[in-house]
């Protein structure tokens, strides 16, 4: 490991799937991120929580996101349910770092704190970053966001004002002049970077000379392109050649059977588009990190909050997201947003509103099944690609060990050799629940126990090969994860002393880190919804 306490560069996708980056098996071109996987290493089985609020919070804390007070997104629903803000019983990896001498950037979304347009002590600039760009709240228009903040005021009138602005340039553009300033003014203190794209999160907004470049690239559609996928993935070593590709989810057609082939294809283009120019970006950033001397040392890490998303836009949800902030009903230029996922427009400009779907996700997912939200495999693994020169030997290798969102803050902890506080500004802090990922990067086993996690009712455990898993309000499954990580064989009937043990574990954690029952929730949901 490196003397020097090492920069560290953390960079967060948002609904992007397994499978959709080059080097885990994808078309679409991700050169930056190929080429630091390629330089480093990647995790095949690394796990996030699911969903957006929830994964970032677990990220940013070390602790399971029920700890946190976002066991599922940022609304508040006490006192039956969670506060869905950040709470003070934790520490954010920039306010350790920043304790200790480090200067702290983020640029892109936050989405961990219930007031999404006034300022609280949940927001970046509050929870230990100095400087901040980016959206409070979740989903928006990559054309016009709301909720762009620049430290604690808003400057939404920014992307208004310039013609070319687009959210995901923005971010990358935004990450670039941060390191350069850092080295400009702070260049003998180490940083953090907090880069949180909503590439490729709905809707799907994308500048034209990136859709153009995928023109064509899907018209063998879906079920070819998951084989396709398929094979690849196993020649790279990311999956075993003795799984089974997941059948096509129950809930998507074939793309034989599919009409208005030409609209479903240009909604993967602009997808792909999207996560091409957050590569794009990265790369912006890898060349300053070089320019400025901090590439050799800077600990780089990528992943997504994810799995990908399934979920449909229909027109009916217009209100409801622009009461939200997740949307406008007016672009910069006052036309109105055409809201859903009709055929007859087109995807990508910035006076539409749309989804990739449920058969596009099924892709992005390759080869698992389920989605964002549900944590069967396509809901919860994540790819995760890991840069440090200075402090890792390998390059190009895969690790198979299984590692968890919790992990991240440990391995900071870890490598800077910074405790981690039992109080801080006053007020008592959790327990760090994660493990250090440093021996796996030297291909060591890192003595992860068990992994649990639970959204909205649907849990897992891992255990070893085992993974035991519910989709709510469904019973348990048990699955052998070495022959079968596809999640297609149950054997919960041949292996019940096993499974009686993961569900004893499960119940004792969900009790110790304050899971709510999902039964709990929808009754609280039925009082609070009643009227409307």
């Amino acid at each position: 490991m490196s003397v020097k306490k090492p920069n560290v560069l953390l960079i967060l996708a948002d609904d992007m799937g397994y499978s959709d980056l080059g080097c885990y098996g994808g078309e679409i071109e991700t050169p930056s991120l190929d080429g630091l996987a390629a330089n480093g290493i990647r995790f095949t089985q690394f796990y996030n929580t699911a969903r957006c609020s929830p994964s970032r919070a677990s990220l940013l804390t070390g602790l399971h996101p029920h700890q946190t007070g976002i066991g599922i997104l940022v609304d508040d629903d006490r006192p039956e349910g969670y506060a869905g803000d950040l709470n003070d019983r934790c520490i954010t990896i920039a306010e350790l770092l920043k304790e200790n001498g480090y200067e702290t950037y983020m640029s892109g979304k936050w989405h961990v704190s219930s007031s999404k347009f006034k300022v609280s002590n949940s927001w970046p600039n509050q929870r230990g970053f100095n400087h901040f760009y980016g959206t409070i709240v979740g989903a928006n228009s990559y054309f016009y966001p709301r909720s762009l903040t620049r430290d604690n005021v808003n400057i939404d009138k920014e992307a208004l004002e310039d013609k070319d602005f687009y959210y995901t340039d923005a971010i990358s553009d935004n990450a670039v002049k941060y390191i350069e300033q850092h080295r400009e003014n702070h260049s003998d203190i180490p940083f953090f970077l907090y880069v949180a794209y909503t590439a490729p999160h709905w809707p799907l907004h994308a500048k034209e000379e990136d859709i153009q470049k995928y023109e064509g690239r899907f018209e063998s559609g879906w079920d070819q392109l998951r084989e396709d996928r398929f094979d690849r993935m196993i020649k790279m070593g990311i999956i075993q050649e003795d799984w089974r590709l997941s059948d096509r989810d129950p809930g998507a057609p074939s793309w034989e059977s599919k009409k208005h082939k030409d609209w479903e294809q240009k909604r993967m283009e602009v997808y792909a588009a999207q996560i091409d120019s957050m590569d794009q970006g990265i790369g912006r950033i890898i060349e300053v990190l070089k320019r400025t001397g901090c590439f050799y040392d800077t600990l780089i890490i990528f992943l997504s909050d994810n799995g990908g998303c399934a979920e449909p836009l229909g027109s009916v949800m217009k209100n409801l997201m622009i009461e939200e902030g997740s949307a406008r009903a007016k672009t910069r230029s006052g036309k109105p947003v055409k809201f859903g996922n009709k055929w007859k427009f087109m995807p990508g400009a910035e006076d539409t509103y749309q989804s990739y779907g449920i058969a596009w996700a099924n892709l992005s997912n390759t080869p698992y099944r389920k989605f964002k939200k549900w944590t069967h495999e396509g809901g919860i693994a994540t790819p995760f690609i890991v840069h440090w020169p200075n402090g890792i030997k390998a390059r190009g290798e895969l690790r198979h060990q299984l590692a968890q969102l919790t992990d991240v803050m440990a391995t900071i902890v870890d490598i800077t050799g910074f405790e981690y506080p039992k109080t801080f500004k006053g007020r008592s802090i959790l327990p760090l629940e994660g493990t250090s990922l440093a021996p796996i990067f030297n291909n060591q086993d890192n003595g992860k126990g068990l992994l649990f996690f639970e959204h909205e009712g649907n849990a897992a455990v891992r255990q070893g090969k085992w993974k035991l898993v519910r989709e709510f309000p469904n019973e348990w499954e048990l699955y052998d994860m070495e022959k079968d990580r596809t999640e297609l064989h149950n054997i919960i009937k041949e292996h019940p002393e096993q499974a009686k043990s993961m569900i004893n574990a499960y119940e004792k954690w969900s009790r110790r880190c304050g899971v709510i029952p999902r039964e709990k929730i929808l009754e609280f949901y039925k009082k609070k919804y009643k009227h409307v």
